[in-house]
């Protein structure tokens, strides 16, 4: 007994639609606008790069509107540090990947942010085909650390000695600690955040009574300690 070929034999065969591809939109968050040119023409050939961004604030602002599907984000940025940056915005686009792009060789920062909002951790100095590899396979759901430093990474995870004096803090105290330890003025913070001076001082008086400190040298050693402002 003969069987009927899995085949569509109606008279008139339905078209085969044809399948739209889209590129992988890329956002860039670096202060330093030569380099995010210079990356934006790198990546441009396969991914489409919806927009180059010079602090955390500013990332904030735009990443809804530009809807990235992944976001090389540097750490050490005025404003609102990478970290912070990342942070937040892993809760406001939870299915955006995040891919931190730094100078810092710190596998301990890699751990924080590996374990906390980032889905990879490049080095400025990596490849360029390295870099579009760690797109593909962040863009594919896997995590991805920069070869020169999976085993200083990895060695960090297992000993997985993060410090947590900022949990301590409030979003809001952070953003306050961040900005007064770049040396802006209470009354700068004051405008950037959208408060008064009496209120950052609030904030700040809150910091330092409930973490012992004494002065503005120990408020920036904690703000570096603690990875809420990175040092170039």
């Amino acid at each position: 007994m003969s069987t009927v070929p899995d085949t569509d034999i109606s008279p008139t065969p339905t078209p085969t639609p044809t399948l739209c591809f889209r590129k992988f939109r890329v956002l860039l968050v670096d202060d330093h606008e030569l380099f995010n040119e210079g990356l934006k023409k790198l990546l441009e050939p396969e991914f489409e790069v919806v927009g180059t961004v010079l602090n955390g604030r500013l990332l904030l602002e735009s990443a809804q509107t530009l809807c990235p599907d992944v976001v090389l984000l540097d750490l050490s940025m005025p404003l609102l540090n990478g970290s912070e940056a990342g942070h937040r915005l892993h809760e406001i686009l939870p299915n955006a990947k995040i891919i931190v792009l730094t100078a810092s060789e710190n596998p301990a920062i890699a751990v924080e942010v590996l374990n906390t909002w980032a889905s990879g951790f490049l080095l400025k100095k990596i490849a360029v085909g390295e870099l579009n590899h760690a797109l593909h396979q962040v863009l594919r759901g896997k995590k991805y650390i920069a070869s020169c430093m999976r085993r200083q990474v990895q060695d960090a995870f297992q000993r997985d000695g993060v410090a947590g004096a900022k949990k301590q803090l409030t979003p809001r105290q952070r953003e306050v600690l961040c900005l007064l330890a770049e040396g802006r003025s209470m009354k700068e913070t004051a405008s950037i955040l959208a408060l008064t001076a009496r209120t950052v001082a609030f904030h700040k008086y809150k910091i330092m009574d409930g973490l012992g400190l004494k002065n503005n040298s120990e408020l920036i050693r904690l703000a570096i300690k603690e990875r809420l402002m990175y040092v170039s």
